[in-house]
């Protein structure tokens, strides 16, 4: 969605506000909110900075705040290029003022994201699995029974609602066998991952050991 002209002209708005941490509040509020929207104390609290006494007022202005942060998260937009986001028409001193906190901002907002997919992603509950005939399926035609697996998941985001989703999938020999030896990768990482590194002083102190000879002479 492209900011038009007149969402760019509700942005001297944020000349009435009283400082430039008045105005950082704002955009750390937005952010915030990002996923729910402004409750109506952030909103209150934003009109008494810009001075603005209905929502008429205030709604345009948050809509394109918004939408610049969004460009500078999501978009591929590098931080010396954010002040390129905004038309001649918005004034000098709040490009710069602007560019200058969405510059500060941007790389922890970025970090968030990552954050926020990262705990998006369900967790295992359970795992079963049992032989089944593949007679069902009208492109086998092999009587031979198959794996299926059934997997019950969790939404990660809201673990206290219990959501569960169930995946049930078959599995033919040459899947199965990749999927152990994947499973066994990331065994060997996690082994890894858990084991300590030997101190320097150890490694040095293996080098002095000597083997003792065994051969009889």
């Amino acid at each position: 969605m492209k900011l038009t002209h007149g969402l760019w002209g509700h942005l001297p708005l944020l000349v009435r506000a009283n400082s430039k941490e008045s105005i950082e509040f704002i955009f750390q509020a937005l952010w915030r909110t990002r996923n729910t929207g402004l409750d109506a104390s952030d909103r209150k609290v934003i009109k008494e900075m810009l001075q603005l006494d209905n929502d008429s007022d205030i709604d345009p202005l948050l809509v394109c705040l918004r939408m610049l942060i969004r460009r500078c998260v999501y978009g591929n937009i590098n931080k010396d290029d954010i002040q390129k986001l905004f038309p001649s028409e918005v004034l000098p001193e709040l490009q710069r003022l602007l560019t200058l906190l969405l510059q500060k901002f941007q790389r922890a907002w970025r970090q968030d994201v990552f954050i926020d997919k990262v705990t998006a992603v369900p967790h295992l509950r359970s795992m079963t699995w049992n032989m089944a005939s593949s007679e069902t399926d009208a492109e086998e035609s092999s009587d031979h029974p198959v794996p299926v697996v059934n997997l019950k998941l969790q939404n990660a985001a809201a673990p206290a609602q219990s959501t569960e989703t169930q995946v049930k999938f078959r599995l033919s020999k040459d899947s199965l066998e990749t999927l152990l030896s994947s499973m066994s990768c990331v065994r060997d990482q996690l082994s890894e991952m858990a084991s300590p590194s030997p101190s320097p002083e150890r490694e040095r102190e293996r080098e002095h050991i000597t083997v003792p000879n065994t051969e009889k002479t």
